[in-house]
């Protein structure tokens, strides 16, 4: 996901360093960043926001997420 590759830039953190701080296991949060994980629960977001030391708010509040269609499956 671009926005967590961005804020992990942000900090010079590595994705399994955020794993780590976030306690998640690395390959969660790298099926997450590859695609894989297309229904990530948001106590799974909290963890990596924590992670990140951002809100909620913060996370989601930017350009990336702005004007996203809804899904309909």
């Amino acid at each position: 996901m671009a926005r967590i590759r961005g804020l992990c830039d942000e900090r010079n953190m590595k994705i399994s360093q955020l794993a780590y701080r976030a306690g998640i296991p690395p390959s969660t949060l790298k099926n997450i960043m590859w695609g894989n994980s297309r229904n990530t629960g948001i106590v799974t977001i909290k963890m990596i926001c924590d992670g990140l030391e951002v809100s909620l708010d913060d996370f989601f509040h930017c350009g990336l997420f702005r004007n996203l269609e809804q899904e309909i499956d």
